[in-house]
């Protein structure tokens, strides 16, 4: 029973929008994911895909995307992304779930969930920016990721490990230059958060990820490409 993540997908068998635009790499990157989540994962693993799952518009136009990812083996936990359009509540989200009979598929928005004694939690996160609406959507994002935190910590307990996922990248280098710790790292601190994971990042922005062990946390970028398409096994 392991824990694996594997960020944007981009799925587009609905609205035929190819990633490949955005580079070579990108053609068939369904099929490069589809073949190594086959080789690695069994119906007892755990997979979170942190956000932009799909490029659709509208939840019903998802069902083509739901069905690849249905298809697929192990239990899987979607977050939100920017490109999450979508994206509604809970109770709908979950309703169109039972509807398809997707039934391993589930959502991370405001909750968490519990896997072989470690608590899965996160948000979707915002641009790291001075500008004033940023600021208030920053600190909304940040209540999220604590609200999540929380709800793990009632439902599951305080002594499991406490694992969070974003979609946007929850530090930038300015925070290492400056030595300086924003809101997430702060609530990651207070609930001696150890691990991070991150998506949002593609091309060329790829080597604007923070990696590797900063504030105590251990961040790591997992977007299919900056992964290759190839999950990332956590424990």
């Amino acid at each position: 029973m392991a824990i694996y993540t594997i960020g944007d997908l981009h799925l587009s068998f609905h609205e035929n929008k190819p990633m490949s635009i955005f580079g070579d790499n990108w053609k068939g990157h369904e099929e490069k994911i589809k073949k190594d989540w086959i080789q690695k994962i069994k119906e007892t693993d755990l997979v979170i895909l942190p956000g932009d799952f799909s490029w659709s518009t509208y939840l019903s136009d998802t069902k083509e995307d739901f069905e690849y990812l249905n298809s697929l083996p192990g239990k899987k936990l979607l977050l939100k992304g920017n490109h999450d359009y979508w994206w509604t509540t809970i109770t709908s989200m979950r309703n169109f779930l039972k509807e398809n009979k997707f039934d391993n598929i589930d959502f991370i928005h405001n909750n968490s969930y519990e896997f072989e004694n470690c608590i899965i939690v996160g948000t979707r996160g915002w641009n790291q920016s001075e500008d004033i609406e940023d600021k208030k959507i920053l600190k909304r994002e940040a209540l999220r990721l604590e609200l999540s935190i929380q709800s793990g910590i009632k439902s599951f307990g305080e002594n499991k490990e406490i694992i969070v996922f974003m979609h946007y990248p929850p530090i930038c280098k300015s925070n290492l230059i400056k030595n300086e710790r924003n809101d997430f790292i702060n609530i990651m601190k207070k609930y001696n958060v150890k691990k991070c994971f991150y998506g949002h990042l593609h091309s060329t922005s790829i080597r604007d990820a923070v990696e590797g062990e900063y504030f105590e946390i251990d961040f790591k970028l997992v977007s299919a490409d900056g992964l290759d398409f190839k999950l990332y096994k956590i424990k």
